[in-house]
């Protein structure tokens, strides 16, 4: 953000009217001064999602999700601040000012753009062999998976020719140097045998970003050759780590959850029978990088992994990765096939769908997969087998969650809740865990309560400044941005009253000050408190003069709670606005 002037981004916010933008996402109806919609962040049958032009901001009273058309655009198309820029701009032939960089920060920027260009013709010049007599091979390897041309398309699916330096000379002529080849890692540069390919005799796979750009390639061999599957090294532009093959359409799919597979042909399966969801690791382990990234998109992940050993390992060292970064992790029975991709093929999409929705909870997945360690029928192995559940359900740290649990995993065993129970609490003393559950204090629930309805005040008062400009002169001589004791509110507060007094109010530009997405959607909630002021003069006077009250009398306990002791000024000044205080009444029409 940090890269454009203020008045760059709001020439670009203030040029693409945020109805105009939305419309082309959502369905809106008008109803008095704003929009409404189906909110396109999560699911509902009632309309939530709302579009005010006067503010040119959007919220949804479902889920909280609010921002200006910046946000809009980043959020929708889970892109980054700069490509929202840059879209935006684009969209209304807005020409963007050069960043600063470093000699060799452009030199960087440079070799990046000329590998994706690299990237990007070899792409073409794969897809377009496939088609030609020399692809016969991979394309009937394609219809022999069942794949149809629109698919192929839509993948963007080619193959490599059988000479192995067939892509390098073809490059060659594009004009590229071998030193730029070299860094693709599509080539190879050896002083005996000149240039050769990575890539020769395979079905090609290429391997997008987020934003469709082509960073990489699979290749499966076509006949006998070693290894059958092989994989892009990793480059300036390739990182396996951070990113999943087919995210760049996953990303947008309105299905729930994301299906996280092994293979490129499972998803690209997946997505042809209508799972456009899916997406794999790129020939590597699943990592937190990846995790990571999925929890940009989803809150729910569905493991959907070969069933044999190896699947199910896989599956066991990816349910820890997920649940550390606060993923929900489910696991997908495939049997008695192999995978998604014959699974798909043998039984339909309809049959998948059956098996989603019958998906595994991770946790009971994983103490079932544990189970086949111990025998059951001995007693020694069957107290081991649940003292080692016990230690497994002590990673709960909320009780309420561990006791679900716990009834859970008596029911599916047949065992007592409180032996099982007491089995946990005896493992928790022995290790130390069971201190750390001590419920909250009340005095800390009331504590937080407080606080919480506080916020509430501030927001209201933020909402109706906005609303009611004419609001201002009233308020502004009890309230300060000072008297917002939430910093961020402060913040805000501090934009708003200054934008009032150059003569302007405008949420949407104040929304674009807040670097962080989360920032920007609590910003956008502050203007969207949901509470109007009464119609009737009288409710209105009272319900405005008690919430600055409120606001008044939080700011003066917080700034006592601040003052230094042998302050007696400061004391005397605080008992005086107290006694105001308490003789407040705000006069409005």
């Amino acid at each position: 953000m940090a890269f454009y002037p203020e008045e760059v981004i709001e020439e670009v916010r203030s040029r693409n009217d945020i109805v105009d933008v939305i419309s082309g996402y959502v369905r809106l109806q008008k109803k008095g001064s704003r929009y409404f919609g189906l909110c396109p962040f999560h699911s509902e049958k009632t309309p939530s999602f709302s579009v005010t032009p006067d503010k040119q901001m959007y919220y949804c009273f479902g889920c909280g999700a609010g921002g200006n058309v910046l946000t809009f655009v980043m959020q929708y198309e889970n892109i980054t601040f700069t490509e929202a820029m840059q879209s935006l701009a684009g969209r209304v032939g807005i020409t963007l000012p050069e960043r600063g960089m470093s000699a060799e920060q452009r030199a960087r920027a440079d070799c990046r753009a000329k590998l994706l260009e690299i990237n990007k013709e070899a792409a073409k010049y794969f897809y377009m062999l496939l088609r030609d007599s020399r692809g016969k091979r991979a394309l009937e390897y394609f219809k022999k998976r069942e794949l149809t041309a629109q698919t192929m398309q839509h993948f963007g699916l080619g193959y490599s020719d059988k000479y192995s330096n067939d892509l390098y000379r073809y490059l060659k002529k594009c004009g590229y140097a071998d030193e730029l080849l070299k860094d693709s890692g599509l080539v190879t540069i050896d002083e005996a045998r000149g240039g050769y390919d990575k890539f020769w005799n395979r079905a090609m796979f290429p391997i997008m970003d987020v934003n469709h750009r082509v960073i990489g390639f699979g290749g499966r061999v076509m006949g006998d050759g070693e290894p059958k599957y092989l994989n892009s090294p990793e480059t300036m532009i390739f990182d396996k780590s951070r990113n999943l093959y087919g995210l760049n359409f996953a990303r947008s799919s309105r299905r729930p959850g994301i299906l996280l597979c092994e293979g490129y042909m499972d998803v690209i399966a997946l997505h042809q029978a209508g799972f456009d969801n899916a997406v794999a690791s790129l020939g590597t382990a699943f990592t937190s990088g990846h995790a990571s990234l999925l929890k940009r998109y989803t809150e729910e992940v569905y493991l959907t992994f070969d069933s044999d050993g190896a699947g199910v390992r896989a599956a066991l060292r990816a349910i820890p990765i997920l649940k550390e970064a606060g993923l929900v992790a489910k696991v997908i029975d495939m049997q008695p096939h192999k995978d998604p991709d014959e699974f798909i093929r043998a039984l339909g999409a309809q049959e998948y769908q059956k098996r989603i929705d019958a998906a595994e909870n991770s946790f009971l997945f994983e103490i079932r997969m544990l189970e086949r360690e111990y025998d059951l029928s001995d007693p020694e192995s069957k107290t081991a087998f649940f003292r080692k559940v016990s230690e497994r359900l002590l990673t709960f740290r909320e009780p309420l969650e561990r006791e679900n649990y716990i009834e859970a995993i008596t029911r599916r065993y047949q065992i007592g809740f409180e032996q099982l129970r007491s089995m946990v609490n005896r493992v928790g003393a022995r290790e130390g865990i069971a201190a750390k559950d001590r419920p909250q204090p009340v005095s800390d629930r009331r504590h937080r309560k407080k606080d919480d309805g506080m916020k509430q005040s501030q927001r209201l008062l933020l909402t109706w400044l906005i609303e009611e400009p004419s609001l201002f002169d009233a308020v502004g001589a009890y309230i300060t941005p000072e008297d917002f004791t939430e910093e961020l509110y402060r913040q805000a507060a501090q934009a708003l009253y200054e934008q009032y007094s150059r003569g302007e109010l405008n949420p949407a530009r104040i929304v674009s000050l807040f670097p962080g997405e989360e920032q920007q959607r609590e910003v956008a909630g502050l203007f969207q408190a949901g509470i109007r002021l009464p119609e009737d003069v009288r409710d209105r006077q009272k319900a405005l003069t008690e919430t600055v009250r409120r606001v008044k009398q939080n700011s003066m306990e917080v700034r006592l709670k601040q003052l230094d002791p042998t302050d007696i000024a400061g004391v005397q000044r605080l008992i005086e606005e107290r006694k105001s205080l308490a003789k407040l009444h705000i006069y409005i029409d």
